[in-house]
């Protein structure tokens, strides 16, 4: 397996481990819309940014959508796109060291990418998948970097043409598409996309109870598809010459019915026999004059639920999402195909969508179309998801997640990240304020357009939870280090946010997390404060469930209990700050 290696790797291998905690404050006169809502908005480096989300988000992100920069080299960009911006200089010589004056813009690219996507990780559930666009300037590297980082996880790289006019700015040929490179973890699952309308026009027959139908041919027509090939698919059916009804036992008189192909040769079936035994009242023989032969076709209904469809198990144009209470067919789809291109994907389209929310104006180049994020939420299928983009930029994932959410009742949630202060105050948030509450179609009050609904919580990175010393720092409260001493035992976030009425933080799988801490006298262990594990506070911590039998682990600044009392009560104590994690 081909790996990757640049100048810097050593140094950055690591580093998503070195980056510290960070508190999160949101800012009430920035958001806007129900600030419970789930979605948030955070400005600040996308590294920290991440690390700070990571104990309260990790391993509940179903979908990951990112547009980073393309490392094009064009200083003109308004996102810097050729990683020099004065941020990453400083970041790469306090993390590289002078190494990093011999960088190419490659290796500084990579440099950026890799932390960043160890994270990214992390917060994608088992059944989570990654999506990215990215065009050829680091296709290569992006893919081989996204290997060492998912090592065992499935991925494709998709060309999606977004400029369908072509970039003058190429030599030899002017570029119309770039990639949307996918990873999928273990366990996801493509729910297909919703039909185009062409594809709904197939649906032309009407059955006896008013649903809509299709017929497709029973005859599989692929190429290596032959009697040869699958010998077991290879059997007639019989007709009667008068009447369309069928058998699969010889009967004298009746027609032969083989699956042969429009060339002549020998191919097969699509069904088994004990399929198509079992569907034989529904098949429809079809005679053809052009080579003088039957064939047979089946239903494929646009709207069934799974006892009625003939259609599971067909590897071509279509599939079904089923509601997973009710084993239903909610929506027919079709399966994605490895080439997306349509006016709707294109960056002129883009651009209009963000100018008809600015007045007129585009203030951001370069945006994504919603339609594009919108293909990948149908993919993913699941209405309760929530998304996280870190290169938010114009903010076109949160806007695509209200739409949806608008259009098919879901409650999908968001979360931005967004590393210019101007960007994320300005554009981002400002469009997504615009899009929640409604505004005038390109500046024009005389065409309103109806508010989405929903709300985000703009937030910033506040102070790290730990001060240069090593010490928890002054400003941060109990809810706050319970959300990170949790995460750092178990590798889980704390399942409801606590106050400190009850030194009893969480349980997950075999332990049990408790922290006793004081932030008014942090740095003095006294039994008084409370901060101080004492033989009484031991007493009265909230037992456990009846039949536990794992671990009890309490964090305090200090312990007077002895440890065969500790080991005799099933208790781990932990000294506050120095057996925390990250601390």
């Amino acid at each position: 397996m081909p790996t990757l290696d640049w100048i810097g790797k050593k140094a950055v291998v690591n580093h998503h481990r070195e980056v510290p905690y960070r508190l999160v404050h949101c800012d009430g006169e920035l958001s806007a819309g129900d600030p419970d809502a789930g979605n948030l908005l955070v400005q600040g480096d996308n590294l920290e940014a991440l690390k700070a989300l990571l104990p309260y988000y990790a391993g509940k992100v179903k979908c990951i959508y990112i547009d980073p920069p393309y490392n094009t080299g064009n200083e003109g960009w308004v996102y810097n796109d050729n990683v020099a911006s004065p941020e990453i200089k400083a970041w790469l010589g306090k993390v590289v060291g002078k190494e990093a004056e011999d960088l190419s813009r490659h290796d500084k690219w990579l440099c950026m990418m890799y932390p960043r996507l160890r994270l990214l990780r992390e917060f994608l559930r088992e059944d989570g998948v990654l999506f990215a666009s990215i065009d050829a300037n680091e296709i290569a590297n992006f893919q081989l970097v996204l290997e060492d980082v998912f090592s065992g996880c499935s991925q494709i790289a998709i060309p999606v043409v977004n400029n369908m006019k072509g970039r003058n700015d190429r030599e030899y040929i002017s570029t119309c598409h770039e990639y949307l490179v996918m990873v999928a973890k273990t366990d996801f699952v493509s729910h297909g996309l919703p039909l185009s309308q062409q594809q709904k026009a197939r649906f032309k027959h009407v059955d006896e109870e008013g649903y809509r139908y299709e017929l497709r041919d029973l005859r599989k027509r692929g190429g290596a598809d032959t009697r040869q090939e699958r010998p077991q698919l290879w059997f007639p059916v019989y007709k009667h010459p008068e009447t369309n009804e069928l058998s699969l036992k010889p009967r004298d008189g009746w027609i032969e019915i083989w699956p042969m192909k429009k060339d002549g040769t020998e191919g097969c079936w699509r069904w088994g026999k004990s399929r198509v035994e079992k569907y034989l009242s529904s098949l429809i023989p079809s005679y053809a004059r052009a080579n003088d032969k039957w064939n047979l076709s089946y239903r494929i209904y646009l709207d069934v639920d799974r006892e009625e469809s003939l259609f599971e198990d067909d590897p071509e144009d279509y599939s079904e999402d089923y509601d997973d209470e009710t084993g239903e067919a909610i929506e027919r789809t079709t399966k994605p195909k490895s080439f997306w291109w349509g006016p709707e994907l294109s960056t002129d389209n883009a651009g209009k969508q963000l100018k008809d929310i600015f007045d007129g104006r585009k203030p951001f180049d370069y945006p994504k179309p919603i339609s594009l994020v919108q293909k990948i939420m149908h993919m993913i299928g699941d209405e309760e998801a929530l998304i996280l983009d870190s290169f938010a930029g114009s903010g076109t994932t949160g806007q695509a997640v209200l739409d949806l959410n608008k259009k098919d009742g879901g409650n999908r949630r968001f979360i931005l990240v967004e590393m210019d202060e101007k960007i994320a105050s300005e554009i981002t948030a400002k469009r997504l304020r615009r899009v929640i509450n409604g505004y005038d179609k390109g500046g024009d009050p005389g065409k309103p357009v109806e508010g989405l609904g929903g709300g985000f919580r703009y937030c910033r990175l506040g102070t790290p939870l730990f001060n240069e010393f090593g010490d928890i720092d002054e400003a941060v409260s109990f809810p706050d280090l319970a959300a990170h001493v949790f995460f750092s035992e178990t590798g889980a976030p704390l399942p409801k946010k606590v106050d400190g009425s009850t030194p009893l933080i969480g349980q997950h799988k075999d332990k049990i997390v408790y922290l006793l801490f004081s932030p008014a006298e942090q740095g003095f262990p006294r039994e008084a404060a409370g901060n101080v594990l004492t033989p009484d506070a031991l007493a009265s911590l909230p037992s456990a469930p009846e039949g536990f039998d794992g671990e009890r682990v309490v964090y305090a600044e200090g312990c007077t209990v002895s440890p065969e009392r500790l080991k005799a009560e099933g208790v781990v104590f932990k000294q506050i700050p120095y057996q925390i994690e990250g601390a």
